[in-house]
């Protein structure tokens, strides 16, 4: 399996047009949310997958701080075969990314509530109440590196 990590201007049309129709499969059909996927921020992302055999496995965006929040971003996150492991490696692919390419030692997401462990298992913890985004309940995560925690007492 390999990961992949490129920004938006390096990507080819047949990469971009990959994780294009995953992430609608997966969160406009599969979720039966209609929504505007392409929300004009993906210019700025960094774009993470995994890929095995040239088949797309997993993805995740990253987004630089003040792009979606005062923090580094994570979101987007998928997987296209489910119970395989795929979320938790995608998940440190862009953690990876997010800290070798932006420096983050703080990174933010929102995360749909029923994966919540899934993040908690990567080093998030929840910050905010469950609220509806597109109609799908969500909630706040950061994952903060222990020694920024620890300078601030935490």
């Amino acid at each position: 399996m390999t990961a992949v990590v490129k920004r938006f201007q390096a990507l080819t049309t047949d990469e971009l047009y990959r994780l294009l129709k995953a992430r609608v499969a997966v969160f406009v059909v599969e979720q039966n949310c209609p929504y505007m996927e392409t929300d004009d921020r993906d210019q700025a992302a960094l774009h993470v997958w995994l890929e095995e055999n040239g088949e797309f496995l997993a993805y995740l965006r990253v987004m630089e701080k003040g792009v979606e929040s005062d923090f580094v971003s994570i979101g987007r996150v998928l997987t296209l075969r489910r119970r395989q492991g795929l979320g938790s490696r995608i998940l440190q692919e862009g953690i990876r990314a997010a800290r070798e390419i932006f420096g983050a030692d703080t990174i933010y997401l929102e995360a749909q509530t029923y994966a919540k462990s899934l993040y908690e298992k990567q080093g998030f913890r929840q910050i905010s109440d469950e609220f509806l985004l597109d109609g799908i309940p969500h909630i706040q995560m950061l994952r903060e590196e222990r020694g920024n925690a620890d300078e601030r007492g935490g």
